[in-house]
């Protein structure tokens, strides 16, 4: 059981993915920047990071694992279970590997150390890019070169205050334009390359289409005509049937006037709860809140458990 597979899965959908009873993993999105000490260009990217202390169930793993491999909620609860233990058992030996996530293990003081792996970026803007290694601005100076004979007869300067004035103020306005010109091409570059490779990447899978709608054929044979009457109303009600939601649960309950019950008791807490879809055993579930927005959605998720203390979990409808 590759258990690592579906977390890097929901890795890409989640800034926060909890495997229960062992801590969680958190994604913290960085814009690209470029390094001008080394000339390189790094792509937008999420930081990966863990925290052995949030092990609260939230049942987004166990409800995707269940999803995946056909399994009722109990019985993918009960796998996960013993593969946690077998990661325990795997970190008092040595470190624990988990594939394109990365290596857990013991320090001395018994405290959970974790090293992320460079190889995956979990930034789905970044889909294509690679780090790119800027081009060298070359600024060529001109070293005028004077030869020096013996002159028996001693040679005396006189010195130009008017020179001396201007030749700091000349030096540093070098320096800044220099340095101006080096932070414009490093930007101009950096912002050329994100553009070039987003229009490469969406040629190719246009192109990938265009082949397939090329080399499909149809044979329907001959049809009669037929007619079809829609109404605003109908299309209005398959419009709202498809909308996804993104719901944090409070509840599950059996009796639909328990769950009405809940629903009241949230709505006088100053939640706007509601019932979401019924699931599929036929029980009523009760929201704290349904969001279009998974950001708002999560938003109040963390609330209630890292500030709150309460019990609730993510679900997404469609």
């Amino acid at each position: 059981m590759s258990l690592e597979k579906y977390i890097e899965e929901l890795l890409f959908d989640y800034e926060c993915v909890t495997v229960p009873d062992f801590g969680a993993f958190l994604t913290r999105s960085f814009p690209f920047e470029i390094d001008k000490i080394n000339g390189r260009f790094n792509p937008p990217k999420k930081k990966l990071t863990f925290n052995s202390l949030l092990t609260s169930n939230d049942g987004v793993l166990i409800n995707y694992y269940a999803k995946k491999n056909d399994l009722n909620y109990k019985k993918a609860h009960n796998l996960i279970r013993n593969q946690i233990k077998v990661w325990r058992n795997q970190l008092k030996s040595g470190p624990l590997f988990l594939e394109n996530i990365g290596k857990i293990n013991y320090t001395l003081d018994k405290k959970i150390e974790f090293e992320p792996f460079e190889n995956t970026n979990f930034d789905d803007s970044s889909f294509g890019l690679k780090v790119f290694n800027l081009p060298q601005l070359k600024s060529s100076v001109k070293t005028k070169v004077f030869s020096i004979s013996k002159n028996k007869n001693r040679l005396i300067f006189k010195t130009k205050k008017n020179k001396k004035q201007f030749t700091p103020f000349l030096k540093y306005s070098a320096v800044f334009v220099f340095t101006l010109a080096l932070s414009y091409a490093s930007f101009y570059f950096g912002d050329q390359y994100i553009q070039d490779q987003r229009q490469i990447n969406q040629q190719i899978a246009q192109n990938k289409i265009q082949e397939n709608i090329l080399s499909a054929t149809f044979n329907l044979g001959s049809l009669k005509s037929i007619s079809l009457i829609t109404t605003d109303i109908e299309t209005e009600k398959k419009i709202k049937i498809n909308e996804t939601h993104y719901s944090i649960i409070a509840g599950t309950f059996r009796n639909k006037s328990y769950a009405i019950r809940k629903i009241k008791n949230l709505k006088k807490e100053g939640y706007n709860s509601s019932f979401t879809n019924i699931n599929p055993k036929g029980m009523f579930r009760v929201a704290y809140g349904r969001f279009k927005s998974k950001k708002e959605a999560m938003d109040l998720l963390y609330h209630i458990k890292y500030n709150l203390g309460g019990e609730a979990w993510f679900l997404k409808e469609n």
